[in-house]
């Protein structure tokens, strides 16, 4: 297949907006809203496991069974952790051709609450592994997809589970075509603030969130150092629990990530290069995280601020980026390094990014750098019930719209959707029939696992 071309940067476009949005709406003679509405495997379509397996080579061999095992938990848990299938079943599906910045990895668990520079607590996209210019489309198919398995797995109704579709398309729809309307400089400056959105709701759904809220204002670093840390010997250390979280055997590989931290704070700004100046480095430890990040290189660092305060901690999760799951069905990403793919990326799709965020390599891998737990949480889907589940897929309806409309063409892709409810129930069909495709692949893995086919790790 020949990979797909989006490009970002083009030159002024002088047509106005109802042009724009005219010759959005002249696409669908070539790509029908309806065309969305199918999906059916095609008949050469790879083994799922297979892909999984060719995945794994870049990783770290003693942590694909914990990536295994967290996969296996249940078919949303699959899908978390198989971007690299749903990728190559996208590059199949229509597309109108307005490019945009995409995440390449919407699913539910991949938006949640997170504070910005300003301390401000916003709900945004908070997961830019797979990030690269492409199709919209893929974005808002992942992300429909994974309501319906995610409700599934909840225990919620068919209907429930296509109502909270439907509302999240149509939150999306409707939300492209307010930023097409707005001045580019007001685009950028929205945000979906988290108390005031809050406001809006019904009591009756305001309690799950309320308490998502306040747990992530709890998740800083000075509320879990004594969590993650232990004083041993007159110094602080990052409490060991394999295999999640462990020290590094290798003292020459330590010694590198040291130096891979420095690396990261030249490049910075120069006003946060002086705020990180003011902390220095006492403990690094390598970190499990996510589903489908697990095998990939990630550590966290504590660092401590002047005079050795433990009253002022700074704990860096410092993760590789590998090369994003679209593209081999796109155009390889203008950047040499992919962590600062994912840093550029996530700049240009999120509302604010955390004042820590940068980039940098070592021994011939790529790193990007953020604050871990910064009242920051992505809500537990499990825990919601079928109204919560229905507001939370609206307020990630609106949140991709943004992310799109920050880097995308507002108005061509406001005039494709229309303003009728084509799209929104096509994206539904598509989005349940697919979801029938990640039940079976999660069979597929299942029957690997009990073969002895993939390594399961014992211990989630």
């Amino acid at each position: 297949m020949n990979a797909l071309s989006f490009p970002l940067v083009q030159g002024q476009d002088s047509r106005t907006r109802a042009d724009r949005q005219a010759a959005g709406k002249a696409l669908r003679s070539k790509v029908p809203r309806s065309s969305h509405r199918s999906w059916s495997p095609a008949p050469d379509r790879p083994d799922p496991v297979g892909l999984l397996e060719e995945s794994n080579q870049t990783r770290l061999p003693n942590l694909v069974p914990i990536r295994y095992r967290r996969m296996l938990l249940s078919p949303f848990a699959f899908l978390r952790g198989s971007a690299v299938i749903m990728a190559q079943d996208l590059a199949a599906t229509p597309v109108t051709g307005i490019p945009a910045q995409v995440c390449g990895d919407a699913h539910l668990s991949n938006f949640g609450i997170y504070t910005t520079p300003e301390r401000r607590q916003v709900f945004d996209v908070n997961d830019f592994d797979e990030t690269l210019p492409g199709p919209w489309e893929w974005d808002v198919k992942r992300l429909a997809a994974s309501i319906i398995v995610a409700g599934r797995g909840n225990g919620f109704s068919e209907n429930s589970n296509r109502e909270a579709v439907l509302r999240g398309m149509r939150s999306y729809r409707e939300r492209m075509w307010a930023f097409a309307e707005m001045r580019q400089l007001h685009v950028w400056y929205s945000y979906l603030e988290v108390e005031r959105t809050l406001s809006r709701f019904r009591p009756i759904n305001r309690q799950y969130f309320d308490e998502a809220v306040e747990k992530a204002r709890r998740q800083t670093s000075v509320r879990v150092f004594p969590q993650l840390t232990q004083h041993i010997h007159g110094q602080y250390r990052i409490k060991d629990d394999p295999p999640l979280i462990m020290h590094l055997k290798d003292d020459e590989l330590a010694g590198r990530l040291w130096g891979l931290v420095e690396g990261y704070g030249a490049l910075l700004p120069d006003d946060r290069r002086v705020l990180l100046s003011r902390y220095h480095p006492v403990d690094l430890a390598e970190k499990v995280v996510g589903v489908g990040s697990v095998g990939t290189r990630c550590y966290v660092a504590l660092l401590l601020g002047m005079g050795n305060d433990s009253n002022d901690p700074l704990f860096l999760q410092i993760k590789e980026a590998q090369t994003s799951v679209l593209e081999p069905h796109l155009c390889p990403s203008i950047y040499p390094n992919h962590a600062q793919r994912v840093v550029n990326g996530q700049r240009l799709m999120q509302a604010a990014s955390d004042m820590f965020l940068g980039w940098t390599s070592s021994g011939g891998y790529d790193f990007y750098v953020r604050q871990l737990r910064d009242r920051s949480l992505s809500p537990s889907i499990t825990n919601m019930r079928e109204g919560d589940f229905i507001v939370y897929a609206e307020l990630c309806g609106w949140t991709l719209a943004h992310a799109h409309a920050r880097s995308g063409d507002a108005a061509q892709i406001s005039g494709y959707l229309g303003r009728s409810d084509a799209f929104e129930t096509a994206i539904a069909s598509f989005a349940e029939a697919y979801a029938d495709q990640v039940e079976r692949d999660h069979a597929a893995l299942v029957a690997a696992a009990k073969s002895g086919r993939v390594p399961v790790e014992k211990r989630v």
